[in-house]
């Protein structure tokens, strides 16, 4: 389970104090995708930043399977996966030697490591690129080796960065699949994104941010009910549009 309560992150640009996550809270519960949405510069991923322990929280805390990020920022990793649209591979490691590599950095025993890596490799299409140098791979079996990787150490928790960004529809289809995959498996997942459309696709429930705020949470029928809005792409123009200055003409 994943626990934010309160998070809030402060930033100094040029002098001047940028609140990039405004006492931000949610929760989501195993078997459960939750969306957390906004646009560029809504504070997704400095929350998703600080979930990890990567960075520090000016305030309020994050939870992943009882552990805080902030106290103990090794337990959380090693319950967490993570995949981001940021991510890359080895190149000059084989897919196997890269997988079993990251395996061993969290300490899964050798034979459960190979065993969980057959699975994976057939689960996801890339038994065959097992001996293949990664540098050789083309984007999309590279981005297959990436979702492999999050689940090399069977994490409790995943959390996925704009997984889709920059992938066609084949590509974006494997990453529904992995989303699927990882609800069937009974893991807590965040998704955040800015592709409003496929999240309403994807995920159970919802966290809208706007200026690292939540300003609405629930599922799809809960929020259609409260914005009178069918589509998150709606409520989001709809929100910004109460947002803007009202421009009176002389």
């Amino acid at each position: 389970m994943i626990v934010v309560h309160e998070l809030f992150k402060r930033f100094l640009a040029g002098g001047e104090e940028i609140i990039a996550v405004n006492k931000l809270s949610f929760s989501v519960k195993p078997g459960e995708v939750y969306g957390l949405l906004g646009p560029n510069g809504a504070g997704k991923t400095t929350t998703v930043r600080m979930i990890v322990g990567l960075l520090k929280a000016d305030g309020g805390y994050a939870e992943v399977d009882g552990y805080r990020s902030s106290t103990d920022p090794d337990a959380v990793k090693s319950r967490l996966g993570l995949v981001s649209a940021n991510d890359g591979v080895y190149p000059w490691l084989s897919v196997r030697e890269m997988l079993l590599f990251f395996a061993d950095l969290y300490d899964v025993p050798r034979e459960i490591a190979a065993e969980r890596l057959s699975h994976l490799a057939q689960t996801f299409g890339i038994d065959k690129l097992l001996s293949r140098r990664c540098a050789s791979l083309s984007t999309g079996q590279k981005q297959r080796v990436i979702l492999v990787r999050g689940l090399i150490h069977d994490p409790p928790v995943m959390l996925l960065d704009e997984p889709t960004r920059g992938l066609d529809v084949i590509g974006s289809k494997v990453v529904f699949d992995y989303i699927a995959h990882l609800r069937d498996r009974n893991k807590a997942v965040i998704v955040c994104t800015h592709h409003l459309d496929e999240a309403q696709r994807l995920c159970d429930r919802f966290g809208l941010l706007h200026a690292g705020r939540l300003w609405r949470e629930g599922t799809i029928g809960e929020l259609q009910a409260s914005t009178g809005c069918e589509t998150l792409v709606d409520m989001f123009l709809g929100f910004l549009d109460q947002q803007a200055p009202s421009i009176s003409s002389t």
